[in-house]
């Protein structure tokens, strides 16, 4: 990934404190940190695989950023969800006395970032590379009324900025929730279960006596556990490509990413598709939702010994595959 954080430190332009601890915001997979000093740095990073990965490298990684934290600097590398950009923003510089650095690519929104924060403030002069930009502003900027509340959406869900589906009910979820027959089995897993609004409609089933969610992002499982109160929930910060669980499960339901940028990678999808079978029981039966293009079929062909396209639209298809095949 860039090299822009790199070249604002060594250049001068970013002048990282010789003293106090550095925030860094969001940090995905591939930024190079190797400008900041790693024993002074804490990384906040909500989505498990990320957090993980810095966790391995021997950063300091939270999910959150604390209510009492203080920093001498931060850096945010934004998202590409603008509610979510600037919320980041507004607590780095809340919790920072020194300077915060912002980096994002041109199709992430970097430049209008940079016009809004000119109304606010007087950034420093941009670096541009690698189709990006990054530039400073001074901590302590009052951004507060750039921090969100949460916000309840259609059917009284309330969601995050930043998570999936934030602003209500996504079609394709729905269309799955509609074509779940009435019986599900004893033990279900939610892979990717987002803010709960699957995992919700799976529980309107009696039989069901535990459901796993399963979520990545730490923002979309505090909006789950706001939204599932009932007591056969069970909530796991977890990559759904390889969560496990001692006791095999009946039914797995799902809508899985398809995307970690805006290019497709169905390759998320099939390894979705691969840790349902595994988790299955010989019996066990997958209920997924996906786009129509997306490719799933034969890696659910290859994995189960029954498929079937069972309902869908113009836009999406909702896939049962059942009698999961058992790999020598």
């Amino acid at each position: 990934m860039s090299q822009r954080l790199s070249l604002a430190v060594q250049s001068g332009d970013f002048a990282v404190p010789e003293e106090g601890r550095i925030a860094v915001f969001h940090p995905r997979e591939g930024h190079d940190l190797s400008a900041l000093p790693a024993s002074r740095v804490q990384l906040i990073q909500p989505l498990k695989p990320d957090n993980a990965y810095w966790a391995a490298q021997g950063f300091d990684c939270a999910a959150t950023i604390a209510d009492t934290a203080e920093f001498a600097a931060a850096v945010v590398f934004i998202p590409r969800a603008k509610p979510l950009a600037r919320q980041l923003v507004a607590q780095a510089s809340a919790a920072t006395s020194g300077p915060v650095l912002i980096d994002g690519a041109k199709t992430d929104g970097i430049d209008s970032l940079l016009k809004e924060l000119k109304k606010r403030s007087t950034p420093s002069a941009a670096i541009s590379k690698a189709h990006g930009k990054a530039f400073w502003i001074p901590g302590g900027l009052d951004l507060s009324d750039w921090i969100l509340a949460p916000q309840q959406i259609e059917g009284g869900f309330v969601t995050l900025p930043g998570v999936f589906s934030a602003d209500g009910i996504d079609t394709a979820s729905r269309l799955l929730a509609e074509a779940l027959p009435a019986k599900l089995g004893r033990v279900v897993a939610d892979l990717g279960a987002g803010w709960g609004y699957l995992a919700a409609q799976a529980l309107s089933r009696d039989n069901v006596e535990t459901l796993h969610l399963v979520e990545a992002d730490q923002s979309a499982l505090t909006c789950a556990q706001r939204n599932v109160s009932d007591a056969r929930a069970q909530f796991h910060w977890a990559d759904a490509r390889d969560w496990g669980t001692a006791q095999s499960v009946d039914t797995v339901v799902m809508n899985p990413p398809f995307h970690t940028g805006r290019a497709a990678e169905p390759s998320l999808g099939q390894a979705f598709i691969t840790n349902a079978a595994r988790l299955l029981k010989p019996a066990g039966q997958l209920w997924l939702v996906a786009n129509r293009h997306l490719p799933y079929e034969t890696a659910l062909t290859e994995l189960f010994a029954a498929v079937d396209e069972v309902a869908g639209d113009n836009r999406f298809k909702i896939l049962h595959a059942s009698r999961p095949r058992r790999r020598r």
